[in-house]
């Protein structure tokens, strides 16, 4: 992108040479409503727009009749507002990515107006909106330069208490345009993107958008919504968008929409949040809360709610990519046991069919002879056994043909070869359509065998990008490409939890409405520090986005700088792990060896943090618990329990893990960090330290085989007392509550079995 510093070009995406857009393309701007009416329980306005003369500076084109559109504004409840204009199609009423709750009902909206303003009320007389019908006051002095166009200036008011401008003005002067209030863009003669501004305040702080590899406060960025293969944890390019926001003048806003869109967040003008979407209908839904969770909880109101996944499933995960065969997964299974690790699952990548990476859906006859019987003996064991596999079908597949004749898949016009370990999508010879009932359950008949024969949980892998040179039966793949990853792991979801019982997936990508299908993990991170920060600012982010579960590859996927063959460090594979224990779910994973005792020097450090993973099970299912009902992820950001705390808005390191833990992973070889504890009364919860927040603790130094982590003052942690093996070994009752008082020494000093392993 250069940047031109003009509205047309850099933020609307017009050719800097608008000669050749004449004739092609139009920008149409919106003008004072001319109109309020009921419509249904809502209101509708009708608003003219008025087409712009292609030029830098901005002037209306007088030659041109105006056109009037519809944009209605409907309640649910008393905190969402709901504001959609459709320039030409329909507005998107339902959608697969929204499963309203049943609580969140329509409300009744009516209208009165004044000369100088429309306002609107709920049932209750709380104005939810004010429409500015004004003209701008003048004081007449010069003719130097011409008035400002009339525009449509609104106030929303989703919880009858916030305020969300339409940012009507914002201009150096009437034809140097910083940021369009409300327009639509024309394209031969036909309406194809939509744009709406906000008003952004002088130290407005956003964070969400799904899955960001950077700073907290996402001010001063602007991102395009397209899913895409993230190739890592630290570039712009990202697995899992999501276009929902979340501002620190606490409202929410969810763009409901699969299209392609960009979010300027305060950045091409400091004075607005600007909203592109490529189609050419705008339907927001605009939340107002007290706090952050509970923008989220009504965001996840409309959107939905996971369940627990199953107790195994919080668990030791053992992979890399990849196994290859029976005998090699068993020797694993057994070492691991043999040594002392626990563990619950282990998955087999990429190595299983018959051709690595050649996905078939079915094991090699011949490194795998007896995989129900492999299965079993890895189940009575402990093991549940996870399989990867992918949306794409390559042309040497045997279900290749079958899904052509078939239409299962969406076709291209030249078969494609497949493409090995390219690592994309783009090297197979089509995407199975999800659109299409029957693709669907085509689907899941390939994975509901492997389940039969005892698998436990897919991973859905890719599912960011489909083939968009093919036709898919029920939408465009422009309109698809985002929402793939929704319908793909819904259906790998919904086969796995009627074979098995068990709600879960392990998936890569994500749009509005994932977070009903758990788990997801952060992608291909590099084995390195900056990896590891890379991960947690994605995780954070995303349970900003309304995720409730995450995880991460453990030690990292790749290694730098030789990809496949680069020895992992020994104090990133255990800083890691650390952080892996504080996360929801915890995921060995990656292009080299990942099992503990491959680290001999480290191992016995390791197999001391899995076993504190154990004891911390309870906790844990207790706070996966509260996400399934709550706004709250497992993993949060400090800003969501002290968003009065301006610094909080603003820390991307560390994290609350559930309600009580504070975490601060290390992540340098230096084993000293800068360490923020917020407001109220700490307990280092590995040496009983007592500190008083909020403050800074600077350069606190912890050896290779601590971590700081602090827990409130006061708090309950249930925990579980005994060593085991797996989660088969536990019986939940006879979890005890460990109270953080003044006669806690420390986590390692619970329970004899941790305080022995030296």
């Amino acid at each position: 992108m250069k940047h031109t510093n003009h509205q047309f070009f850099d933020f609307l995406d017009f050719d800097t040479d608008l000669s050749k857009e004449e004739g092609i393309s139009k920008l149409w701007k919106s003008c004072k409503p001319i109109a309020i009416e009921k419509s249904g329980l809502g209101i509708v306005l009708t608003v003219p727009f008025q087409a712009q003369i292609l030029a830098n500076d901005f002037a209306p084109d007088l030659q041109i009749e105006r056109k009037l559109f519809k944009v209605f504004i409907r309640a649910f409840g008393d905190k969402v507002l709901r504001v959609s204009i459709g320039f030409g199609q329909e507005i998107h009423e339902t959608s697969s990515m929204l499963q309203v709750a049943d609580d969140l009902k329509e409300t009744a909206l009516k209208f009165k107006t004044t000369p100088t303003e429309g306002i609107i009320e709920d049932e209750n007389g709380t104005v939810r909106a004010s429409i500015d019908l004004s003209d701008p006051e003048i004081d007449y002095w010069s003719d130097l330069l011409p008035p400002p166009e009339e525009s449509f200036q609104s106030t929303f008011y989703p919880d009858g208490k916030k305020a969300v401008k339409v940012s009507a003005y914002d201009q150096f002067f009437p034809r140097r345009v910083d940021g369009m209030s409300l327009a639509f863009i024309e394209k031969l003669g036909e309406p194809e993107k939509a744009t709406i501004s906000f008003q952004a305040k002088a130290d407005e702080k956003f964070v969400g958008t799904g899955e960001r590899f950077t700073k907290m406060d996402l001010s001063g960025h602007t991102f395009q919504l397209k899913n895409q293969d993230g190739q890592g944890v630290n570039n712009k390019r990202t697995y899992k968008n999501i276009p929902f926001y979340l501002s620190s003048e606490m409202y929410g806003l969810f763009l409901h929409t699969s299209a392609y869109c960009k979010f300027s967040m305060a950045d091409f003008s400091t004075r607005s949040v600007q909203l592109m979407v490529e189609e050419p209908v705008l339907d927001i839904f605009l939340i107002g809360e007290d706090n952050p969770e509970k923008i989220i909880y009504k965001y996840k109101q409309l959107t939905g709610f996971p369940e627990v996944p199953p107790l195994w499933s919080f668990g030791i995960w053992m992979s890399r990519m990849t196994y290859f065969s029976a005998d090699e997964v068993n020797e694993i299974c057994d070492r691991l046991r043999e040594e002392d690790f626990p563990c619950d699952v282990i998955h087999l990548d990429t190595g299983w069919f018959k051709t690595d990476w050649l996905c078939e859906w079915k094991f090699n006859p011949e490194r795998f002879p007896d995989p129900k019987a492999f299965i079993a003996r890895l189940k009575n064991d402990g093991y549940r056994v996870s399989l990867w596999q992918m949306p794409y079908i390559a042309s040497e597949a045997e279900q290749y043909e079958e899904a052509k004749a078939n239409s299962y898949m969406g076709l291209l016009d030249t078969k494609a070869e497949q493409g090995g370990s390219n690592f994309s999508s783009l090297d197979y010879a089509g995407t199975i359509d999800f659109t299409y009932p029957k693709a669907v359950e085509w689907y899941k008949g390939l994975l509901r065998e492997l389940l039969e024969m005892g698998v436990t949980a897919i991973k859905t892998d890719f599912g960011e990008e489909i083939h968009l040179d093919a036709k898919y039966h029920s939408m465009s793949p422009e309109l698809l490409n985002n929402l793939y990853a929704l319908l793909y792991q819904k259906a790998a979801y919904e086969v796995t939890k009627e074979v098995t019982g068990d709600g879960i997936v392990w998936a890569r990508a994500g749009w509005a409405g994932c977070q009903r299908y758990p788990i997801h993990w952060g992608g291909d991170a590099a084995a390195s520090w900056e990896g590891m920060a890379g991960s947690l600012k994605g995780g954070l982010h995303l349970g900003l986005s309304g995720f409730g579960f995450w995880s991460h590859d453990v030690p990292g996927f790749h290694g730098v700088p030789n990809f496949m063959n680069s020895v992992i460090p020994n104090d990133l594979y255990v800083r890691w792990t650390q952080f892996g224990v504080f996360t929801s779910h915890i995921r060995y994973h990656g292009t080299s060896k990942r099992e503990p005792y491959e680290y001999p020097e480290i191992a016995i450090i390791v197999r001391k943090w899995w076993k504190l993973r154990y004891a911390l099970l309870p906790y844990i299912l207790e706070q996966s618990q509260k996400t399934t009902d709550s706004g709250y992820p497992v993993l949060r950001a400090l800003l969501m329990q002290h968003p009065d705390d301006k610094m909080c808005w603003h820390i991307d390191d560390q994290y609350y893990f559930g309600d009580d833990f504070l975490v601060a992973p290390m992540m340098n070889s230096e084993n000293k960090r800068a360490i923020y504890l917020p407001e109220g009364d700490w307990v280092n919860f590995f040496t009983g330290e007592k500190t008083t927040g909020n403050c800074w603790i600077k350069n606190f130094e912890a050896d290779l085989a601590d971590m700081p982590v602090w827990v409130k003052q006061g708090a309950v942690i249930p925990m579980y007392p005994e060593a085991v093996d797996c989660t088969d070994q536990m019986d939940l009752q006879k979890a005890i509550n460990v109270k953080i008082d003044n006669e806690f020494k420390g986590a390692w000093k619970v329970f004899d079995y941790l305080s022995q392993i030296n």
